[in-house]
């Protein structure tokens, strides 16, 4: 595992964001895993501002996404649908036809995973797989667990994620109580794997994830086994890693 150590959020972001774009560079029709929530958006600011500048080009470019929420329109400014576009997708030359998003409104969850996951393997794998970490070591809605889930699966969020996620919700009634995600199985087939992770909040976690043993109760910690991973953190979030 490569360890990039940043000053801050934003030398985070740029850092990351440098990775993807090599890979884009070098790939031009690459195959992006990419995920949600409040740390990339930095990563997709700066990757924005670089398709603006002329030096990335993503009209070849094939997306991914980690998960979405069942049960959520992709009108609805919560749904995973919406965020993409709103913070990447809308601001590039990606073909929309070539990014893809799990159909959280497809009720059928035996079905909408089997197509997710044979869709995955149409593109012919993941070349990077972008991660966030979430407080307990989920990636992204795998939950810790007694087992390690394997493939593209629907499942039910945990109260504490709930809670972590209520706060963009007009109530906590009205946050979705499933989601369909990759399984890990899905993520660690993954050529490379791109995890980033800010703040003091988040020191304890990179931790137990990265530096203790391998467990389902903790998912993230599978991608010690993967032999292409790269973890970018400003220096709040690898405190107690001594880098």
């Amino acid at each position: 595992m490569k360890i990039y150590k940043a000053k801050d959020y934003k030398d985070m972001s740029r850092k990351a964001a440098n990775i993807i774009s090599a890979q884009v560079i070098m790939k031009p029709n690459c195959v992006l895993g990419l995920a949600t929530g409040s740390t990339p958006i930095g990563t997709y600011d700066q990757l924005v501002e670089w398709y603006i500048k002329g030096d990335l080009d993503f009209s070849e470019v094939t997306t991914v996404n980690l998960d979405e929420y069942k049960g959520l329109p992709r009108t609805n400014d919560q749904s995973y649908y919406y965020f993409m576009h709103q913070h990447l997708f809308d601001r590039v030359n990606i073909d929309p036809e070539r990014t893809n998003v799990p159909n959280g409104m497809e009720p059928d969850a035996e079905k909408e995973c089997g197509r997710y996951e044979e869709l995955i393997r149409s593109l012919g794998g993941v070349d990077l797989q972008l991660l966030g970490l979430g407080h307990n070591g989920h990636i992204g809605f795998n939950e810790p667990g007694e087992a390690f889930e394997k493939e593209t699966h629907c499942v039910d969020l945990t109260e504490s994620t709930i809670e972590a996620n209520k706060r963009f919700f007009a109530s906590a009634d009205d946050v979705p109580k499933q989601a369909y995600t990759m399984g890990i199985k899905t993520i660690m087939q993954a050529k490379k794997i791109l995890i980033v992770v800010n703040g003091e909040n988040k020191a304890d976690i990179v931790e137990r994830a990265f530096f203790g043993p391998v467990t389902p109760e903790v998912p993230a910690s599978i991608l010690q086994l993967h032999n292409d991973v790269t973890l970018v953190g400003d220096k709040a979030a690898l405190a107690k890693i001594g880098i």
